[in-house]
């Protein structure tokens, strides 16, 4: 399949430059990505999916990956950096810098330290398809909030700050529950109840948009999933959160947590009615999470800063069918691509579109092909 060239490319956030010094096997390496698409080719092991997780632990401080933040630190020193410089839509000018040790992290912004990742997190976003994703439909519902509240980060101003204080609030009546301590519940109870319907509004008009994104997205990928639902579960039943959480109380008290709230709520996919999850096979069930990852960039890039897209081992996810429309509906998007894959897909080799080509070996990286469209 032909791919276009990607035509919002000026547009988009863009990685100009990008090091990695001593995470896993990667001991140092010094990568300049083109604004389309780079693809990372070499044996298993070599260390290319460590570059996605490099750019991810950049952009949240926190890997894709299972284990613990020592497992990331490589052999050489008892710390990692990361340094990226990258170009805004706007054309402005960024460096980031992250170095980690087994306790504690430094993070930077042209040259000065700042004291929240997300401060890095907002400057570069990033959406990923990874082995894993499909878990996105079939999974539980937490990963489909984590998905939900990644975007809404990215186009909501104030929902990170929202979203820390409903969720100590959360876990402050919780303890006060365990202890049965009834007055600090009560007293808990009218924050909770503000900053759970504030929460659940900001999610719920973003779910709409994005349930309408994914409506057009769907007809990309494949017409046989154009019935496919999305809808916004709050996590409790009844209008009021106010009389949800009292009707939840001696339930609450004798389970020690709290029952409803946002903390419970879920995207719900349906086909023909039923859970989508059940009526889907594995293969639709990847080709959906493809799209819901691309309606999620999409509204991203019109209310936020363009996000990079990650595609780790997508060949094991797509058929080069699928994979050559995820690339096609990315680059018109104007999208940054990093895809990794163990050779080269006929899908990037018989593309129209710019493509940087690097070779992944024992942890070092070479491009060896630039091919301009």
């Amino acid at each position: 399949m032909a791919l276009c060239p990607s035509r919002g490319a000026a547009n988009a956030l863009l990685i100009k430059s990008f090091k990695i010094n001593n995470l896993r096997n990667i001991s140092g390496t010094h990568i300049e990505p083109i604004p389309g698409l780079n693809c990372f080719i070499g044996p298993n092991g070599a260390g290319k999916t460590s570059i996605l997780e490099a750019l991810v632990v950049l952009s949240k401080g926190r890997s894709f990956r299972s284990g613990q933040i020592a497992s990331l630190i490589g052999s050489n020193s008892n710390n990692f950096q990361i340094i990226a410089e990258i170009e805004c839509r706007n054309g402005n000018l960024h460096r980031l810098g992250l170095e980690r040790d087994a306790t504690k992290w430094t993070a930077r912004h042209n040259g000065e330290n700042i004291v929240q990742i997300s401060e890095l997190t907002r400057l570069l976003p990033h959406v990923l398809i990874e082995p894993s994703s499909h878990l996105l439909v079939s999974g539980p519902p937490e990963g489909r909030r984590k998905y939900l509240d990644w975007c809404v980060f990215h186009v909501k101003r104030g929902y990170l700050l929202l979203w820390r204080r409903y969720n100590r609030v959360l876990k402050q009546r919780n303890a006060a529950l365990r202890q049965s301590n009834a007055m600090m519940v009560e007293s808990l109870d009218p924050q909770l109840i503000e900053l759970g319907e504030q929460l659940h509004l900001a999610r719920s008009e973003h779910a709409s948009a994005l349930s309408a994104t994914l409506q057009k997205t769907l007809p990309k990928f494949n017409k046989m999933l154009n019935e496919i639902k999305l809808s916004y579960r709050k996590g409790w039943t009844g209008e009021s959160l106010a009389s949800a959480v009292q009707d939840s109380l001696i339930r609450d008290t004798e389970r020690g947590a709290t029952g409803p709230g946002p903390h419970r709520a879920d995207l719900y996919l349906t086909l023909a009615r039923a859970p989508a999850k059940e009526r889907l096979s594995r293969g639709e069930q990847k080709t959906l999470t493809a799209a819901m990852v691309l309606a999620q960039a999409e509204l991203i890039c019109e209310s936020g800063e363009p996000p990079i897209l990650l595609l780790d081992d997508p060949s094991s996810e797509l058929d080069d069918d699928h994979l050559g429309k995820l690339l096609a509906a990315a680059l018109e998007l104007g999208l940054q691509t990093w895809l990794t894959n163990t050779d080269m897909s006929p899908v990037v080799a018989s593309c129209g579109a710019d493509y940087a080509l690097f070779h992944v070996k024992h942890g070092s990286v070479i491009k060896t092909v630039t091919n301009n469209a």
